[in-house]
């Protein structure tokens, strides 16, 4: 009877978690997290509600590892390369520098650590909790599982405030992490057994190069398909041996599983097999934890404790001050709206919450009723906060802005160039002599700006130089290269200018200066035709251009050709890094920063060029 009882319940759970999503789809309930609502249909359904689920053998098993899995997929999240510099020293609308990224990030969490234990303070002398370390660790988590998707769903999580906050919220997540483990170390009493966790360190940093050297070797990409699945098996076998070197050494379970995915996520998956993880966590085994975590809620307790009670309020305001304190430090480059938003999608936290509950309930920190508490007071951060953070956020114009181009010399190469440029990407501006016979609808056609001269003194005047591109194409090498030289030293981003002389050219492009010729150009283009005459067609049609696409987005940072994502008749060519020049294959990986060169149909490219910035 107790294994049919068992089975009931475990039917119970999966219809209630295959549900609640369509559920929420049904209602338009997007503002609540499906986590969350797996949690609210598990109060319903348990204890504290109409009690029809109960613990047995398979709801045990399948939720320690949906909470292994959880832990897994946390560490997995985890995107390292957020943590390089960004060479990109992009101005804010207000005109104000951006700060650098991670410094930033690193003292806002400091302070979260700092206010979040003078806030542990206040709750040891009320008698609410009797260990300081603990509660700090509770407040100053942030749950990677809410901003993730949130900075995603608002389109931010490429912008520069949504990559602060990101990273905010990755060192929040691997510190409290560590720390924990390090406190239930130290709470066992054995000092020595801290120590154990170096084996386990050390373990993973063995596994990283060994899984850094075999996925190299060709033989196991035959394998990843088909019945065998390798690579799965893999990831499975990594998590399985670092979760039992975990429980060997007397560090928590969840500690090795999230070790195991920051060594996933370091050896750089493709966008597949995160996919087929995600969906196999997120589809089976974290909706049954989540479910059981309702269920074991135990609401009838809080209501009954007056101290559990008071306990949720006091705590909810406690997230929200060790998140508002040090977020103010935003303000000096971001305006009010966006840094309160900010402060409210930092206080959101859910998982490690309920691991730090569990895990102090189990060795007596704290007891149940704290305990429900704790995971209440996580779960309704996680109703309220990514509502006020969407309200507060100050919407933006979503289009890409237009780069400043500015052409100097108005002549026959030039002029129809300026028709061919995409407007949409281009603000145009052409700057040429004035002359004593000029046609009237040539300045009307192409917005020509008559100067007097070419001096450095009249560019200056006309905020030539303020561009983000210059090109200076007079037909004089002198002044070109004048100009050109004056320009860089300005800081522009792309100066290119036109230069016959091969002496000069070499000279100017050793300087960074790009240069053409317009004699040259013919010539290649002539010997082309009469060698290559099919490539001298696909060149010269307009349909068939090559096209400059750099890599913005993170989310294909180290992903292969041939995981990449098709677009139409869109075929990459060449890649670009630095300096070097990149034949193609599939398992060539692109990185961020890459520039390809792409041909293909105009609507594929544009589709392209939306996805990689």
């Amino acid at each position: 009877m107790g294994g049919h009882a068992s089975i009931t319940s475990l039917v119970i759970v999966i219809l209630t978690a295959f549900f609640i999503p369509i559920i929420l789809s049904k209602l338009r309930i997007k503002f609540l997290p499906v986590v969350v609502a797996e949690i609210i249909a598990g109060i319903i359904i348990g204890k504290s509600g109409f009690d029809i689920v109960h613990a047995g053998t398979w709801l045990d098993i399948l939720s320690v590892l949906g909470f292994i899995f959880l832990m897994f997929l946390s560490g997995l999240e985890i995107d390292f390369s957020v943590f390089a510099p960004s060479s990109e020293k992009n101005k804010l609308p207000n005109g104000k520098r951006e700060p650098n990224r991670l410094k930033i990030s690193t003292i806002i969490f400091a302070l979260i650590f700092i206010v979040s234990f003078g806030l542990s303070l206040i709750f040891v002398w009320t008698g609410f909790t009797d260990d300081a370390f603990f509660m700090t660790l509770i407040i100053s988590t942030i749950s990677l599982g809410v901003v993730v998707p949130t900075l995603k769903e608002e389109e931010l999580s490429r912008t520069g405030i949504g990559q602060i906050i990101l990273l905010i919220a990755v060192i929040a997540d691997l510190v409290t992490m560590i720390l924990l483990a390090v406190f239930v170390s130290l709470q066992s009493g054995n000092s020595a057994q801290m120590w154990l966790l170096l084996i386990l360190f050390g373990a993973g940093i063995i596994l990283y190069f060994v899984g850094k050297y075999m996925r190299h070797h060709t033989f196991l990409e035959t394998l990843s398909k088909g019945t065998v699945q390798i690579d799965t098996r893999a990831v499975f076998t990594l998590i399985i041996v670092l979760v039992g070197v975990s429980e060997s050494v007397g560090a928590e379970n969840i500690l090795g599983a999230f070790l195991a995915g920051v060594l996933v996520s370091l050896l750089s998956p493709n966008q597949h097999m995160v996919h087929k993880l995600d969906s196999f966590g997120y589809g089976f085994l974290i909706p049954i934890f989540f479910v059981m975590v309702g269920v074991d809620l135990d609401l009838i307790s809080i209501l009954k404790d007056p101290k559990a009670l008071i306990l949720i309020p006091l705590l909810l305001i406690g997230l929200l001050i060790s998140k508002f304190i040090p977020i103010l430090v935003l303000r000096k480059w971001y305006d009010w709206k966006t840094v309160l938003a900010s402060g409210f999608l930092l206080t959101s936290t859910l998982s490690l919450v309920i691991a730090a509950a569990k895990i102090g309930e189990r060795i007596k920190v704290i007891d149940t009723r704290t305990s429900s508490a704790l995971i209440l007071t996580a779960v309704i951060s996680c109703i309220i906060t990514p509502v006020f953070f969407k309200k507060l956020l100050p919407r933006k114009n979503n289009e890409t802005p237009k780069e400043v181009i500015a052409i100097i010399g108005a002549n026959q190469f030039t002029l129809p160039v300026t028709k061919e440029l995409d407007s949409s990407r281009y603000e145009k501006k052409i700057y040429h002599t004035k002359q004593v016979e000029k046609d009237p609808k040539q300045l009307e056609t192409f917005d020509i700006i008559e100067l007097d001269n070419y001096s450095i003194e009249t560019l200056k005047e006309c905020g030539v130089f303020e561009s983000e591109i210059l090109v200076v194409a007079t037909g004089e090498d002198g002044v070109n290269e004048a100009i050109a030289q004056e320009a860089r030293d300005h800081g522009i981003r792309r100066v290119i200018t036109r230069i016959e002389d091969s002496v000069k050219r070499e000279e100017l492009s050793n300087k960074n200066i790009e240069v053409y010729s317009a004699f040259f150009s013919s010539q290649v283009l002539l010997k082309m035709m009469i060698e290559n005459p099919s490539v001298a067609s696909f060149l010269s049609r307009n349909d068939n251009s090559l096209y400059d696409i750099p890599v913005k987005n993170m989310d294909y940072h180290k992903t292969a050709l041939r995981n990449f994502p098709h677009f139409g008749d869109a075929i990459i060519v060449r890649i670009f890094r630095g300096k070097d020049s990149i034949v193609p294959h599939g398992d060539t990986e692109i990185l961020f920063g890459d520039k390809l060169i792409v041909t293909g149909s105009r609507d594929h490219i544009k589709q392209l060029k939306r996805v990689l910035r």
